[in-house]
């Protein structure tokens, strides 16, 4: 039988694509791709994070989509998208330029917004022309570039060669995460969200991660492991806005800090008091509040309402 991979009510349920494509990478990897609201309404991309999919993106779905083309695909081996040989920072920017070129026309931008590593996308590929052409803004919400495993929280202990040693072992340990249990919801709460978060938040998250195939889990634990990307932080120069949670134990709110103090072009820093690494499902108005206010910070919203 197969597990249930996302909620299937409520706010937190994927709602149905318009249409769904597929764009092929540089190597040949294969991404699922999913396009939502008005083929001629100002574009919006959404890049997820290590072990979710296109359902951790259904409250900023639904609430874009409305006046927003919002485009989101699934990571390489994540969700619908296929497993693949290679996992770095490379393929993730790799994969992101192929979703740019398959869904946006000739001199289309959009504002990509991405999470965890979704964001770790945004700046591996932030040198690319591909991006810096079709990227109108950027959104890097509970993310980090570098010391993920260092600055990790998720061990109560004092910071150290031992917390970074353990740390790095549960992070990238091989074992399957199994069923969605009262205990699984418990442990995943406390990892990855914050102290307040309601049940049914809880409960979309954990179908999300515990769906992601353990092999696909582990690989990309080990790139982030040793992701550095800090010099992409400084490439990134369209108007880039920062989101964090302040209980964040996975990327602690000294990474947003440190992008926002980084970026060449910052545009704002939220500090989202009490909430966790799921900012997207912690704080859903938020963070659709943060990528609607960059489509009008960069004219694209004006541009589509001149066009009409």
């Amino acid at each position: 039988m197969s597990r249930l991979t996302h909620v299937t009510s409520g706010p937190y349920a994927p709602p149905t694509a318009r249409r769904e494509l597929t764009a092929v990478s540089a190597d040949g990897a294969r991404l699922h791709v999913e396009v939502h609201g008005e083929e001629d309404a100002p574009a919006v991309v959404l890049a997820h994070g290590w072990t979710c999919s296109t359902a951790f993106w259904a409250a900023q779905i639904r609430e874009l989509a409305g006046e927003h083309r919002v485009i989101a695909y699934d990571q390489r081996g994540h969700g619908r998208s296929p497993a693949a040989a290679e996992y770095s920072t490379t393929a993730l920017a790799d994969d992101l330029v192929a979703v740019l070129k398959a869904t946006l026309g000739e001199g289309e931008q959009a504002v990509v917004a991405g999470h965890s590593m979704g964001g770790m996308t945004i700046m591996a590929a932030a040198a690319r022309p591909e991006f810096t052409e079709r990227a109108a803004a950027a959104l890097l919400c509970s993310t980090g570039s570098s010391r993920l495993v260092e600055e990790s929280l998720v061990l109560p202990v004092r910071a150290g060669r031992a917390r970074t040693r353990i740390t790095s072992a549960v992070l990238g340990s091989r074992a399957p995460l199994g069923p969605v249990t009262p205990v699984a919801r418990k442990v995943l709460k406390y990892a990855t969200m914050g102290p307040g978060s309601a049940p049914e938040r809880v409960e979309a998250c954990a179908r999300i991660v515990h769906a992601c195939p353990t092999r696909v889990r582990h690989a990309w634990s080990q790139v982030l492991a040793g992701l550095d990307l800090d010099h992409g932080v400084g490439r990134l120069t369209v108007p880039t806005a920062v989101i964090g949670g302040t209980a964040d134990r996975l990327t602690p709110i000294v990474h947003a800090r440190g992008l926002a103090a980084a970026l060449p072009n910052c545009v704002g820093l939220t500090e989202l008091t009490g909430m966790g690494h799921m900012t997207p499902i912690e704080a859903p108005e938020a963070v659709s509040r943060a990528i609607r206010e960059l489509a009008r910070l960069t004219g694209l919203t004006e541009m589509k309402e001149k066009a009409s």
